[in-house]
């Protein structure tokens, strides 16, 4: 079975599905950042998502020098739970992997 899917936008987006994995791996994001409107829909942000994420953790004192995307990914990941993730393309992605493994 061979999976294709394109992920670039929608894969930074993904992160603000899982708003517990941001709030665990730094301190100071406050844990209802999913309730806010502009964060509630994670593909629907806008202005970027990256940029979004980056003003998130400097406004709590995170990556104040610049948003370092790998190391924010590896910080993130380390508290992820992929049923917990409400990105509508996570959840694409995830349950295309899942099926595949079937």
């Amino acid at each position: 079975m061979v999976i294709k899917r394109i992920l670039i936008e929608d894969l930074e987006s993904c992160c603000f599905g899982d708003v517990d994995a941001i709030v665990a791996a730094y301190p100071g994001v406050a844990p209802t950042l999913a309730q806010k409107a502009k964060y509630r829909d994670s593909g629907a942000i806008k202005g970027g998502t990256w940029e979004a994420l980056e003003r998130v953790l400097q406004c709590a004192g995170h990556h104040c020098g610049g948003l370092a995307k790998i190391q924010a990914a590896r910080d993130r990941a380390e508290h992820m739970d992929p049923n917990r993730n409400r990105s509508e393309s996570f959840q694409v992605f995830r349950d295309a992997i899942v099926a595949s493994l079937y």
